[in-house]
């Protein structure tokens, strides 16, 4: 049960990472685009545990 909650979680945040770099992937939202790809590595990370 919580390998599968822990897997939907981090299939939310990659989700929400993708969101943020496609919405906000602009020239002076540089520091949002390091948000995006910081919560994208998480979600990886936590995929493959």
């Amino acid at each position: 049960m919580c390998k599968i909650l822990k897997k939907t979680l981090a299939v939310i945040l990659i989700g929400l990472g993708i969101g943020i770099l496609l919405v906000l992937l602009l020239p002076f939202a540089g520091w949002l685009f390091v948000i995006g790809v910081a919560i994208i590595i998480v979600g990886i990370i936590w995929l493959s545990n």
